[in-house]
């Protein structure tokens, strides 16, 4: 191992490997021909107290599995889930968690290779993972990031030398992705499954550990229920923010929802461009069961069967414990809607409340899927549209956008009435708006040309992206190549899990 490793400051523990065995397997990664370091992310190495320039040495290693970084205890973690409604027992077949990073401030990130190779839970398959979508799991968690989105992270992308087989012959690569935790609803699926409470005793305790810890002095008669409300709250939070950018995730099944509430699983996910609430990209939801409107519902089914699997540590008789679960569980409605009208607040400029606030939220939902206007373009262009802001205001106007934008004159009258009823300062309305409405965001075709690109050797339209991405308030005419909308003519678009 090189000097340079050992000076990058890793600071590994492996709290997870403590676990009961059935929640994991040991799983060293499989060493690669040669590995190559194609996108590291600086700025997060420094949040995780890691030397970016140590690692830029000799981290290809590393972030290519050929190497493990000083204090890992490899292990491959076990899961189940309900997959498209079909329960199944799962795990990471082609994933390998190195330990847990302890910053300088005590907190506990993961530190996790994707595409390290075979692992017990692959099922048959290579264990493997192509350039593209690893690339492509980069740019989207970092775009999200940006729009304050709670998202695992990306760390690096290191290629391998090797070929993976898919539908062609594609370059390899491994993503080193960061998490809070990876642990899922489908977690605790597969510990309640086992039928041992123990294994679920001990993972609730470690959850709570990890996300909840104000939580570890509760009764433990009451910690399950106090957690699934945590859970809830967190993913009500979460879902209303993916709704609020228009991201369909593409594939919410229990194993891709955290009980941290950050998104993980960038495989089929896109962003809207023409508004519409049926919505689906994903090849491989042919019945639309995870459209971008049916989320919220989507995830309160998931959240149910999480609540199922915390009801053998709820004690008492089986109704009442049942009672108890479908009490908190029937908060998650509720809970959304709040967090949403309050993002649609902001997303119309608003600071105060009034009752008819998501009636004109939802109508000018209704006039951009009426007439496909854009959904991120409409939105940015309302700042232009605040009347009597100063000619000499700090704030700059922003450049035409260059998708189609709809927003109807009878439903600007009523949203100016609404303004005018706050009494606010014009350039103040501005800036809300500018707060919540991004001008960019990672356009489904601008992340394809960039993976296209970097696929054939050619890394720069994706650097260009990701320093896009991550400005999404960016009102500078070099910002206009981002901001546009796809090609006219182009056809639906379609995306693939890239397993």
């Amino acid at each position: 191992m090189g000097r340079a490793i050992e000076a990058a400051g890793w600071r590994l523990d492996s709290s997870y490997a403590r676990l009961p065995e059935p929640l994991f397997a040991a799983s060293a990664p499989t060493p690669v021909r040669t590995p190559r370091l194609v996108v590291l992310n600086a700025r997060l190495a420094a949040e995780l107290g890691l030397d970016a320039a140590a690692l830029r040495v000799d981290g290809a290693d590393i972030f290519a599995g050929n190497s493990l970084p000083p204090g890992s205890e490899p292990i491959a973690q076990a899961y189940a889930g309900h997959q498209f409604g079909h329960f199944t027992t799962l795990g990471d077949g082609r994933a390998i968690l190195l330990g847990e990073q302890v910053t300088s401030q005590g907190h506990r990130i993961d530190i996790q290779l994707k595409g390290a190779g075979r692992t017990r839970y692959s099922r048959g398959g290579d264990g493997r993972a192509a350039l593209g979508p690893m690339l492509r799991e980069y740019v989207i968690s970092e775009g999200m990031h940006a729009l304050g989105i709670p998202t695992t992270r990306s760390l690096a992308v290191a290629t391998t030398g090797e070929v993976v087989m898919r539908t062609a012959p594609l370059p390899g690569a491994v993503l080193t992705r960061v998490a809070t935790s990876h642990i899922r609803v489908g977690t605790f699926e597969l510990a309640a499954a086992l039928g041992r409470r123990d294994v679920l005793r001990a993972l609730l305790d470690h959850a709570v550990a990890r996300h909840d810890p104000e939580l570890a002095s509760s009764d433990p008669a009451d910690l399950p229920v106090a957690f699934l409300e945590a859970v809830i709250e967190r993913q009500a939070s979460l879902v209303a923010r993916w709704m609020l950018v228009g991201f369909v995730h593409g594939v919410m099944n229990t194993d891709n929802m955290t009980v941290s509430g950050e998104t993980i699983d960038f495989g089929p996910c896109a962003f809207l461009d023409a508004y519409d609430p049926a919505a689906v990209f994903s090849s491989i939801d042919q019945h639309g069961r995870y459209a971008y409107g049916k989320q919220p519902s989507i995830a309160h089914w998931n959240l149910a069967r999480l609540a199922e699997s915390l009801l053998p540590l709820v004690p008492g008789d089986a109704e009442a414990a049942v009672e108890r679960l479908q009490a908190v569980l029937a908060t998650f409605p509720g809970r959304f809607a709040r967090h949403h009208v309050a993002g649609a607040r902001g997303k119309l400029g608003f600071a105060a409340e009034e009752t008819e606030d998501a009636e004109l939220f939802a109508a000018l939902l209704a006039a951009m899927h009426e007439a496909g206007g854009d959904f991120t373009a409409t939105f940015a262009t309302l700042v232009d549209l605040v009347p009597d802001i100063p000619a000499a205001s700090a704030v700059a106007r922003r450049p035409a956008c260059g998708p189609s934008v709809h927003v109807p004159a009878d439903w600007r009258q009523a949203w100016r009435e609404r303004l005018k009823r706050e009494a606010a300062d014009p350039g103040e309305v501005a800036t809300r708006l500018r707060r919540a409405n991004p001008n960019v965001i990672p356009r489904n075709h601008r992340v394809e040309e960039s993976l296209a690109a970097a696929e054939g050797g050619d890394f720069g339209p994706l650097e260009r992206l990701l320093a896009a991405v991550g400005d999404p308030a960016a009102e500078s005419p070099s910002s206009q190549p981002y901001r546009a909308g796809p090609p006219a003519g182009s056809g639906p678009y379609r995306t693939f899990c890239g397993t």
